[in-house]
């Protein structure tokens, strides 16, 4: 299939750039994308959410009073979790939240993802985007010339002033090719890809 270059002023030109069907003219498959969606946002969990039972917090090994005869209530451990300093009487331990997903499937996600995009028009590809100079100033500019707002820009590889530019639009997102990830290619109306991550793109997922 052939995709058409953008040209600054937010056209499709008259160049296009082929690409392969089995990578970006696959059928929209909703339930894998919501498997890989999901296993990639629990994969981001920490789950080291932790407290002490009465097991695990030191000391409490001896009977603070004998069973009978004290008039007090009967008590087998400073440690109970009715005592100060004691431990917690459902204690939450560290857990973990990944969910497997083989890489066949996590692909075909991705080439789902990737597909859906060209159909719904998301997906902007252009011959390259430089950043002379760090400026936020200058990206906006170059955004607003191809008529994007809510962008995930893919480059072939990281540019330092284009991370630093970038880095204050809470509505632009930048990544390299070969590290994107499902959640940020949904994440904005837009995914501005280049011509050398889009080749990349390719070889990853065709």
């Amino acid at each position: 299939m052939e995709l058409a270059l953008t040209t600054a002023g937010g056209k499709a030109s008259s160049k296009t750039v082929a690409v392969a069907d089995t990578a970006f003219g696959r059928e929209f498959n909703e339930g894998l994308v919501h498997q890989v969606v999901t296993a990639y946002l629990a994969g981001g969990r920490a789950g080291t959410r932790g407290h002490k039972s009465r097991s695990d917090v030191s000391g409490g090994g001896s009977k603070p009073w004998r069973q009978k005869g004290t008039g007090r209530a009967r008590s087998g451990t400073i440690r109970s979790p009715l005592w100060r300093g004691g431990g917690k009487t459902f204690a939450a331990s560290n857990q973990d939240w990944s969910q497997k997903v083989n890489k066949k499937q996590y692909r075909a996600g991705m080439r789902a993802i990737l597909s859906e995009l060209v159909r719904q028009d998301r997906f902007v590809v252009v011959e390259s985007l430089e950043m002379k100079e760090p400026k936020t100033k200058q990206l906006v500019d170059q955004l607003g010339a191809f008529g994007l707002d809510s962008v995930m820009i893919v480059v072939d590889a990281m540019d330092k002033n284009l991370f630093l530019a970038a880095r204050n639009l809470h509505k632009v997102g930048v990544s390299e090719a070969g590290v994107i990830d499902p959640v940020n290619l949904i994440k904005f109306d837009k995914v501005l890809v280049t011509v050398p991550a889009l080749k990349k793109l390719e070889e990853m997922f065709a």
